[in-house]
């Protein structure tokens, strides 16, 4: 079935490609000039982290979240990316905006502030599911970084292809379904992404003081794994006992957000324990397994926009998938942006290819072993004698990426052939050559860059985050871009001043409202 389905595709012409439809939320910590987390509120010159459409907060106070608009085209996300860096940049003072996923010095859990949204109900219902988060997992993992793609394909593509497939249903489920369709690959497939751009294999010692780890001595101020891709996305970040007992697969859109429904409304007992209310104030939104959706930390996401007051899971039942929201992504300390042309065009070419090719459900032996090849990868991609179970055999993990790497060839050749020029071509061979010499790996070229400028974690990460911001400084944004951001800047802040002085509920009766709508 994948290899038809490949050939169906085949059989499309260059004016039935449309592309793609994309989008990148890039976070990053402010720190100060001594490389320490940031303490200061986020700046009123970047406008309310509640309503500003570019720029707001992740989980912390300290960790910016820079958002695009959609874009059809790698040129113009970036453009958008770099004008909002931009303007960022001006108004950090002596601050910098943090190169690396893993985070810059700690003081434990009381340095890093959560995230204020105002005095709206629905600005403390986004700080106390942050408190939550604090509560549950400390506030450790709230300073880690990272940038999520946000990949579509135009309704257009979804009518010839549901055409060519000879599919009746209605045009939403057959998205929602062919969406899941790549989100099973991707689970299969995700390894690679770790393997190819897993940037962060030390830290700052600030981030384990007192934890037990097995990471190895780089310096007295950094900890490092000798093979490892990706601590941020291994066992020190995002992880959950509570979370580990929900055995979410991805096979379809029912299941999943039956699931995530069921874990919102069944109670954990730790969390009980600890109880919605400190005093007067609320600590969390509720003591189930999740608070709400996001809460659930995966690789990939099914996502659909959502109304106002809307939840994820209602707006995805009612309207069906409209894109997948790739998270696993590390922040590329050597890039500006956190991201590259080259990793987006061949983040393109990886999720249309999990799209075309076979893809079955998922049962709950092959979901053990898809979480096993993740791990290690993250782990240990560096180790030369690391095997991963394909199909159930043992293969060495760079055979195995060599294959799906060659595979995507072409797919390359075909999308080129339509836009003209070599841009997928070119981002496969990017990826291809970390294959043949592992030390383009970014995992190794960020050890190789501190040993070679003789820098532990911060003081390397301080220095390469000095000069992007240098970079950006040196630059003046063209005048009515400036304006434009000044002018989101000051709408912004109206609309959250409007928000709050029509508020006529109590922030009590407004979660009571919330939790009955579960």
């Amino acid at each position: 079935m994948g290899d038809s389905r490949h050939q169906l595709f085949r059989q499309f012409t260059a004016g039935q490609w449309h592309g793609f439809r994309k989008g990148v939320e890039k976070e990053g910590l402010r720190a100060d000039a001594r490389g320490f987390i940031a303490q200061t509120p986020h700046p009123r010159a970047l406008g309310s982290t509640l309503t500003h459409p570019r720029i707001t907060t992740d989980y912390s106070e300290s960790l910016l979240e820079l958002i695009t608009p959609v874009c059809d085209s790698t040129e113009a996300l970036l453009e958008s990316l770099w004008e909002t860096h931009h303007f960022v940049h001006q108004h950090l003072g002596d601050e910098v905006f943090w190169a690396a996923s893993m985070p810059c010095e700690l003081d434990g859990d009381p340095s890093i502030p959560i995230a204020e949204y105002g005095s709206s109900n629905v600005g403390q219902l986004k700080h106390v599911y942050r408190q939550g988060l604090a509560v549950r997992y400390g506030r450790m993992m709230q300073s880690i970084a990272g940038a999520h793609y946000n990949l579509s394909f135009p309704d257009s593509f979804w009518q010839q292809w549901q055409q060519a497939l000879g599919d009746g249903r209605s045009l939403q489920d057959f998205k929602s379904d062919q969406y899941f369709w790549l989100v099973r690959n991707f689970r299969r497939r995700s390894w690679l992404l770790m393997l190819l751009f897993g940037a962060s294999p030390a830290l700052d010692a600030s981030f384990v003081d007192g934890v037990s780890h097995h990471l190895e001595r780089f310096d007295d101020h950094t900890w490092f794994g000798a093979a490892a891709t990706s601590l941020r996305m291994g066992d020190l970040g995002y992880h959950n006992n509570a979370q580990a007992s929900l055995n979410i697969c991805f096979n379809e859109l029912k299941t999943y957000t039956n699931t995530l429904a069921q874990a919102i409304r069944t109670p954990w007992p730790a969390y009980e324990k600890i109880g919605t209310r400190d005093g007067d104030r609320f600590i969390q939104i509720n003591t189930s397994i999740l608070q709400i959706e996001n809460e659930y930390y995966s690789a990939i996401r099914p996502k659909r926009t959502t109304e106002r007051e809307e939840k994820p899971i209602q707006a995805l039942d009612a309207r069906g998938v409209e894109y997948v929201e790739v998270r696993c992504l590390d922040l590329d300390p050597f890039s500006p942006l956190g991201v590259s042309a080259g990793q987006l065009d061949f983040l393109d070419l990886f999720l249309l290819d999990c799209l075309l090719s076979d893809s079955g459900w998922i049962d709950d032996d092959e979901c053990v072993h898809l979480d096993d090849n993740y791990k290690d990868v993250v782990s240990r991609g560096r180790d030369q004698n690391l095997n991963l179970a394909c199909r159930n055999q043992p293969m060495p993990l760079m055979d195995a990426a060599r294959r799906l790497v060659d595979g995507l060839a072409p797919l390359a050749e075909q999308l080129d052939q339509w836009q003209g020029g070599d841009r997928y071509r070119r981002a496969l061979a990017e990826q291809a050559d970390k294959l043949t010499d592992t030390g383009r790996l970014p995992s190794a070229r960020v050890l190789a860059a501190m040993r070679e400028e003789g820098l532990g974690h911060r003081d390397w990460v301080m220095a390469m985050s000095q000069r992007h911001q240098a970079a950006f400084r040196s630059q003046a944004l063209a005048p009515a871009t400036q304006q434009a951001y000044e002018r989101m800047t000051e709408a912004s802040l109206a609309e959250q001043a409007a928000i709050e002085a029509a508020e006529t509920q109590s922030f009590e009766d407004y979660l009571a409202d919330y939790l009955s709508d579960r």
